[in-house]
């Protein structure tokens, strides 16, 4: 394949001649963008907020957030909404994170902005009254010792206050040894007093941590949240295109198939005689719904060939064939011709070159398969002539016929190339007869 598979004309050539086809692509590709939004797509999503009063660790929000989704939590919601469902149902549908000051985000997703928001609400108030419960459903036994430390903290701060103040008030002015070790007292009670009021501030707030405020309800979502179903679909739509004409490329990219003269004469190692032109005839209808298909699709022809030039009269392609036979030396000896098996246009080429011929020289028409080459040994013929249509053939199948030929020992003689042609509006159809083909062969 050229390099014209790269560019923008190649790309355009397909577009015109596989439109159809790309449009039944775009078309398979928004049905299944369609169907994806079904498991994909969130439908609507709202969040609402908790603030949990208190300094808290890192850890402890992180617990709080994996506390707001879980079972416990999502049961009560499902059966707080009344929509016949479960916890496990809103598994997929609540999610929680922890955001900057102290505050645990809850994101719910449901199909209409009403539930959404619905949803958010029920979870996060559930969240705070089960997360309450969990802090104040304590034992007796560890709320009454937390209880008598407190007790107990508040007799050592009343204590060391008395304390301090006796001996405030007998410490005198001067600067005595015992002056110095009651004013180091002082200062030693001091310490433990500020340490006890920090303790009972500690107290306080492990006692108040368990406040935990819902910040507003949640806001009503007015559009779905990305990706949503239009998106899908636009997106499945252009990825399938994109697959079909990257494919297209690639195919053609692929092709190993010779289209130019030089290489074809390279391959058979002979010298191309000339080129025929054969008028394009419309092919005999496949029959079965796969090949249905694909002349529905336009698929049924090759791409990326050059568009078809338009024929010449048949006078002109008539003097080409006889150009051929005349720069063909067979000295009168019969000619050995070989044709493609399948190859349409080099049939009919080989029946105008045999009518061509007429009596003047004896044509013995062989069909090869490509695949497995085997040419007959014939003693009498001069040589072999090998016809077939330009872009239907590799070079390895086109090496393996030579091959076959020199082990015949053959010498091919020359080769013939077909061109398919657009038919002139005032042209007959050709019509060729099994006799008119085995015209003039042996």
């Amino acid at each position: 394949m050229s390099d014209e598979t790269v560019r923008l004309s190649a790309v355009g050539q397909l577009a015109r001649r596989r439109w159809r086809l790309l449009a039944v692509l775009a078309v398979l590709g928004a049905l299944v963008g369609a169907g994806a939004s079904l498991v994909f797509s969130p439908g609507y999503e709202t969040t609402s907020s908790v603030l949990l009063q208190g300094p808290r660790q890192a850890d402890e929000l992180l617990t709080e957030a994996q506390v707001a989704t879980s079972s416990v939590v999502l049961d009560r919601a499902a059966a707080g909404l009344s929509w016949q469902t479960t916890g496990a149902d809103l598994k997929d549908e609540v999610s929680s994170s922890v955001a900057n000051g102290n505050v645990v985000t809850i994101s719910a997703s449901a199909g209409t902005p009403e539930h959404a928001q619905q949803l958010a609400d029920k979870v996060a108030a559930e969240f705070v009254r089960y997360s309450t419960q969990l802090i104040s459903g304590s034992t007796d036994a560890a709320a009454q010792i937390a209880q008598e430390q407190r007790e107990s903290l508040r007799q050592q701060v009343t204590l060391t206050t008395q304390r301090v103040s006796e001996l405030a008030q007998q410490v005198g002015g001067g600067l005595t040894v015992e002056s110095v070790q009651v004013r180091t007292q002082l200062e030693g009670l001091r310490t433990s007093l500020e340490q006890a009021i920090n303790n009972l501030n500690q107290a306080d707030a492990a006692t108040s941590s368990a406040n935990m405020v819902v910040l507003g309800s949640a806001e009503r979502p007015t559009s779905p949240a990305a990706p949503t179903m239009t998106q899908l679909i636009a997106g499945g739509a252009v990825l399938f295109l994109l697959i079909g004409v990257f494919g297209h490329l690639l195919a053609a990219r692929a092709d190993k198939r010779l289209r130019d003269e030089p290489e074809i004469a390279a391959a058979l190692n002979a010298t191309v005689l000339g080129s025929v032109d054969i008028p394009e005839q419309a092919p005999e209808a496949a029959r079965g719904w796969r090949a249905r298909l694909r002349r529905l699709v336009q698929a049924d022809r090759p791409w990326d060939l050059p568009q078809l030039s338009v024929s010449a009269d048949e006078l002109s392609r008539d003097a080409r064939y006889r150009r051929v036979l005349n720069r063909l030396r067979t000295s009168g000896r019969r000619l050995l011709v070989l044709v493609p098996e399948g190859d349409a246009p080099a049939h009919r080429a080989v029946t105008q070159l045999a009518a061509a011929a007429g009596s003047r020289t004896s044509l013995r028409v062989v069909d090869v398969s490509p695949g497995r080459p085997a040419v007959p040994d014939d003693p009498d013929a001069a040589g072999v002539l090998v016809v077939l249509t330009v872009g239907t053939r590799t070079a390895w199948e086109l090496v393996g016929i030579a091959e076959a030929c020199a082990d015949a020992d053959h010498d091919v003689l020359g080769v013939v190339l077909t061109q398919p042609v657009r038919p002139t509006t005032t042209q007959q159809p050709e019509v060729a007869s099994d006799r008119d083909a085995m015209a003039g062969s042996a």
